[in-house]
């Protein structure tokens, strides 16, 4: 699983219905991203909102549904 967010790729290791975990975070401000997933050659892709975008110092970010 991937996190896209203004044009870079962060590795999520964990994914929960309100939340991320990232392997490496980076700064980046709020916003809206997009999720990737894919298990084999099947790859899903949505959109959510970055609602206090993500810190460099923590691997946890938020995460909510865009409407």
């Amino acid at each position: 699983m991937r996190l896209m967010v203004n044009g870079s790729s962060l590795a999520i290791t964990q994914m929960g219905p309100d939340f991320l975990l990232l392997d490496s975070p980076s700064n980046h401000p709020p916003g809206k991203a997009s999720v990737i997933m894919q298990v084999d050659q099947s790859e899903s892709r949505w959109n959510v909102q970055l609602p206090e975008g993500i810190s460099a110092d923590s691997k946890k970010v938020l995460i909510a549904t865009c409407a």
